[in-house]
């Protein structure tokens, strides 16, 4: 049957900025959206505010994107113009899931005869409503856990009481467990449901059976309008239900589950699918009891999700694809399977390795976090590894999340009693204390009990272990070191065993001829075709299934996993990158990334992809049998601009900049001193020698001080101190995260202005993608602040000096790519702070703003040809604002500084800059007041800016609250405010009564700048932190307010464009 008829043009919903739960697998699923909705000849309309997305380009969307905020009053704008005939709903996450459903019961779509394409959103409703999802699982006699739905406490309370404790909390209509938890007594279910029921766009809960420590289980299953099924793929979590599957290890195809056992779940999973009324792909969760066998559905995901993108990457079925079409009303057996060239629906994806997923966590980055794993998702990222066996696959995965870490480290010193409470309470140490619990011997079954991980997976890692402490027995022989690589050992853990350096580990290999093969994935055994991705394996014949004799090829290295300060923007440099070199005649570019949430590990992106380590001895593996092919690092962000001298010193080729200049620039002290030699203004510094030589610096020039340490992404261990006592603490932690490397320590300048430079060097000639100002003062780590172009305040004589600088700087470090630059401006004196000789996180940004490929002319200048020597022109007003995921991350302090916290972005464009910055806050979740809404206001510093900001605000018609010592300045001033009390004063009225009350709707809460940070609850923390978790928006910055209250008093009317 051919697809829906009268369908011209579609809209397609994303999912906005990168944030926890919801990240950039639906830049992949949305990118196979538009590809496959384009196929047909359909135009294809996309709204998605994130600027660093493959998806909102020009030359790959090819028809319109919009970036603007994902919400039904900006959706109506858009379908008001573009008049769609239809709209997908599936492929943008949570955010689209729910714009759509408001859309259609606002009667929008109705109002302009829009379809929903794919699943109803009646469905969606039976999927997402726990309620209705409860009842229609009943009617159909499908096993879920005993529940009951509650829209208030007390009814939460009551439903437990008749379940019996424990309890699950779920939250309806959000992903990621936002908002959900286990309660086991009352006093805990009311501070969960309390939250839950904030966060739930229908203000339900649903209270259930608590499963805790059953397997959990989920399918990935399609399913078409004739009511055809498939099973895509089966995954098995590593952690058992009570942790979120997000924060769990996942192993795919499923490890413990029996024949029997399979397909009683998968006619489960059709007969859950049937009964939803679902057309598309769904995520389904099963939790399966450990003895009996018992098992209970516990949701539906309606929708492409993380799940399925891992299933996607693990499998080679096109899941996002395939799904498209069947919205599009073609039947499984009408879609083309472009990975097998067979039909879709043919055969079920079959596969003869195994796949791990693994999550990274980022909890050092933030105070007071609690780092205990629960049902609410905390992992900032994952990678993907490929093997043949448990073994092989959990020690590249380990290694993959690009932390330093390998499997078998120890972990801290600490007793039996000790590990067992951290094995019974998991954190992200978790996999470690396994490990470690497993190596001081207590008994496997003790572990099980205590974690509920399965016996297989604890049996997979005593293998490790134990030939671990038989491999240091026998020594370095060419059998037992072939069989360390079989198990996943790598070069460098091997010669730490043996007090050896891996460039020895791998010397002997050769010598042995000890070397993985290059394996294709094969998505159907039955078949011969097979994908483009490749994978290295020690558990295989030598034979590898491809052929090597292709010339004039490159290798890009890529991003790997999503973390604080490397996420979907360095994927959109990677993939504009590869494009670019192919289009400069590379007959084959080549892609190195272990990352299945991006387009970059796509299956019909590049000419072959390696899902594979970011490791030096896995690049070198690669690019040894790819003939020692051009070999790029300055557009993945850290991890391999950090490989490029060692590259360099093993005879690879680096395109672009040299490993020596990118190490010059790198290196904090030679890049100092290279200022200094060019007679370059920055902050004074010095180079870090001894603890007393830093305290003598630090009282000549005068706190406070900015500790740097070298070669680091995000201002990782970067602090400012304020005092002798912080400068010891900071200086520790400094030099642990760069061991190898200086760390330098300058003047911290206050009440400077931060400004930035994109630009790309040919080595002589430099182009000027932008000038970009902050919006915060400087002590704001650049991937946290709000970035306006063009720059607003810095006058054009400023500029000037900004470009001679940059030019100056490029030329002596002879840059051939792409470079970023950062300054400070106080006064009109400039002062630079770094220059990374990479590609930067605002590239994707610029390019958009100014209407030019950054990446397009990087690569030019990478392969030596002569670019452009000049200065873009920006052609409108641009704003990229953070994303925040606090919420997510439970206890952790909302508060902003010189190591980023953010976890994505967004832009959006306007006729002023106010209209851009209040379009860009509204596509980042905040909600913005209207007049006669209540604004707290607790300002630990700087009053006179605070009653300034507070009179905008009160002109505007907001009513004011203020703590203590605010509200003091402003009465004084004749600011109209209602004081609060302090938590700590033990009076009523107190600024948290309010928020838990909900008569707060905005908070501006500024720390003093010089506070001294330590785990003490102050009365700012608990606020910013309960702000936080009841929904409501909280500023920590003056500057940002004061542009906020700028924009609120001008009345914007919206355009869309």
């Amino acid at each position: 049957m051919p697809k829906i008829e009268n369908i011209k043009k579609v809209l397609i919903l994303g999912s906005g900025a990168i944030k926890i739960g919801e990240a950039g697998e639906f830049d992949y699923s949305g990118a196979q959206a538009i590809k496959a909705v384009k196929e047909e000849g359909i135009e294809v309309v996309l709204i998605n505010p994130n600027v660093a997305t493959i998806q909102t380009d020009e030359k790959f969307v090819g028809d319109k994107a919009y970036f603007l905020p994902i919400t039904p009053e900006f959706a109506e704008k858009v379908i008001e113009k573009e008049r769609p005939d239809g709209i997908l709903l599936g492929f943008g996450g949570q955010t689209a899931l729910n714009c759509g459903t408001e859309l259609a019961e606002k009667g929008i779509l109705d109002k302009y005869h829009v379809k929903v394409l794919g699943t109803s959103v009646e469905a969606i409703e039976k999927a997402d409503n726990r309620d209705l999802f409860r009842k229609t699982m009943l009617e159909a006699g499908i096993p879920i856990p005993n529940s009951r739905k509650a829209n208030s406490i007390d009814e939460a309370v009551a439903a437990a009481k008749e379940i019996g404790y424990p309890v699950m909390v779920r939250v309806a209509y959000t992903l990621g467990g936002q908002g959900t938890g286990a309660a086991f007594n009352e006093e805990e279910l009311r501070r969960v449901a309390s939250i839950g029921l904030v966060h739930s766009r229908i203000s339900q809960v649903l209270i259930e059976q608590y499963v805790g420590k059953w397997k959990e289980i989920e399918y990935e299953v399609l399913r078409d309008l004739d009511d055809n099924c498939m099973i895509a793929c089966s995954m098995e979590n590593f952690d058992p239900m009570g942790v979120h599957t997000g924060d769990s290890i996942v192993v795919a195809p499923s490890q413990t589950v029996s024949e029997e056992q399979f397909q009683k779940l998968k006619a489960t999973s059709f007969a859950v699918l049937k009964a939803l009324g679902l057309v598309g792909e769904c995520n389904i969760q099963f939790a399966v009891h450990p003895v009996t066998g018992e098992y209970k559905v516990i949701e539906v995901n309606s929708r492409l999700s993380r799940s399925s993108a891992l299933a996607s990457k693990a499998t080679g079925y096109p899941i996002a694809y395939v799904t498209a079409k069947m919205s599009l009303g073609y039947r499984l057996n009408e879609i083309v399977n472009k990975t097998t060239k067979k039909p879709a629906g043919a055969l079920a994806p079959d596969v003869d390795y195994l796949v791990i997923k693994m999550p990274r966590w980022d909890f050092q980055k933030f105070r007071n976090l609690n780092r205990r794993l629960n049902t609410q998702m905390k992992s900032v990222g994952e990678v993907m590894s490929i093997g043949k066996t448990f073994e092989e696959a959990l020690q590249k995965a380990v290694r993959m999340v690009g932390n330093g870490r390998e499997l078998t480290d120890k972990v801290a010193e600490i007793d039996l009693d000790a590990i067992k409470n951290e094995l019974a309470h998991p954190t992200d140490e978790r996999l470690f204390y396994v490990v470690e619990a497993i190596r001081r011997g207590i008994p496997l079954d003790e572990i099980n009990k205590l974690t509920g991980i399965v016996p297989v997976f604890l049996e997979g890692i005593k293998n490790i272990l134990d030939y671990e402490a038989e491999l240091k027995k026998t020594g370095l022989t060419q059998e037992s070191l072939r069989k360390a690589k079989t198990l996943g050992f790598s070069d460098k853990k091997i010669g730490k065993l043996f007090d050896k350096n891996e460039d020895t580990i791998r010397e002997l290999r050769q010598i042995f001829n000890i070397k993985p093969a290059i394996k294709q994935i094969q998505t159907a055994k039955r078949w011969t075709e097979k994908a483009n991705y490749l994978y290295c394996t020690y558990n295989s014949d030598k034979t590898d299934d491809i052929d090597f004799t292709q010339p004039n090829k490159a290798v890009v290295i890529g991003s790997g996993c999503y973390r604080i300060g490397s996420s979907v923007e360095f994927d959109w440099c990677c993939v504009n990158t590869t494009w670019s070199l192919k289009e400069k005649g590379f007959k084959e570019v080549v892609m190195i990334n272990c990352n299945p949430e991006t387009v970059s590990t796509d299956f019909d992106v590049l000419d072959k992809l390696y899902f594979e380590e970011l490791t030096l001895e896995r690049v070198l593996d690669i690019i040894e049998r790819e003939k020692n092919p051009a070999v790029v690092v300055s557009v993945g962000g850290q991890i391999p601009n950090n490989l490029a001298l060692k590259l360099d010193r093993s005879g690879a080729k680096i395109l672009g900049t040299s490993a020596k200049d990118i190490d010059r620039a790198e290196d904090r002290s030679k890049f100092s001193d290279m200022l200094d030699n060019l007679e370059i203004e920055q902050p004074k510094w010095s180079k870090l020698e001894s603890l007393d030589k830093s305290k003598v610096f630090a009282n000549r020039i005068g706190y406070p001080v900015l500790i740097r340490p070298s070669y680091v992404l995000s201002g990782s261990a970067m602090s400012v101190a304020y005092d002798e006592f912080q400068l010891e603490d900071y200086l520790k932690k400094a030099t642990d995260v760069s061991e190898e490397h200086p760390v330098v320590i300058s003047k911290f300048m206050l009440n400077a202005r931060e400004v930035e430079v994109d630009g790309i060097c040919d080595g002589k000639n430099v182009y000027v993608g932008a000038i970009i100002e902050h919006v915060e003062n400087a002590g704001v780590h650049s991937g946290d602040a709000t970035m306006s172009l063009p720059a607003m305040t810095i006058d054009e004589i400023t500029k000037e000096k900004i470009r001679r600088i940059t030019r100056k700087i490029a030329q002596d470090l002879c840059i051939k790519g792409p470079f970023n630059i950062q300054y400070l401006v106080k006064d009109r004196d400039v002062f630079v702070i770094e220059c990374n000789l990479r590609a930067s996180r605002s590239m994707p940004f610029v390019s958009k703003a100014i209407g030019r490929n950054l990446m397009e002319i990087a690569a030019s200048a990478m392969v030596g040809e002569t670019i452009e020597d000049g200065e873009a022109a920006v052609k409108r007003f641009g704003v990229k604002y953070p994303q925040f995921s606090f919420m997510r991350l439970e206890g952790a302090d909302p508060v902003t500084g010189v190591e980023m916290v953010s976890t994505g972005e967004v832009a959006c464009f306007g006729r002023n800059f106010e209209e851009a910055l209040l379009k860009a806050m509204i596509a980042g979740g905040t909600k913005i007041p209207k007049p006669g809404d209540s604004i707290l206001i607790s300002v630990g510093g700087e009053k006179d800016k605070a009653v300034q900001i507070a009179e905008k605000i009160q002109n505007i018609g907001y009513r004011i609250f203020a703590t203590g010592h605010t509200a003091e300045a402003l009465i004084a001033n004749g600011i109209v405010c209602e004081k609060v009390y302090k938590i700590s004063e033990g009076k009523k009225p107190n600024a948290l009564d309010l928020l838990m009350e909900r008569k707060i709707n905005f908070v501006f809460n500024i720390p003093h700048p010089n506070r001294i940070v330590s785990a003490a609850l102050t009365d700012g923390y608990l606020i910013r932190r309960k702000a936080v978790e009841f929904g409501v928006p909280v500023f920590t910055n003056l500057e940002l307010v004061d542009s906020l209250a700028n924009a609120l008093k001008n009345n914007i009317n919206f355009v869309v464009n």
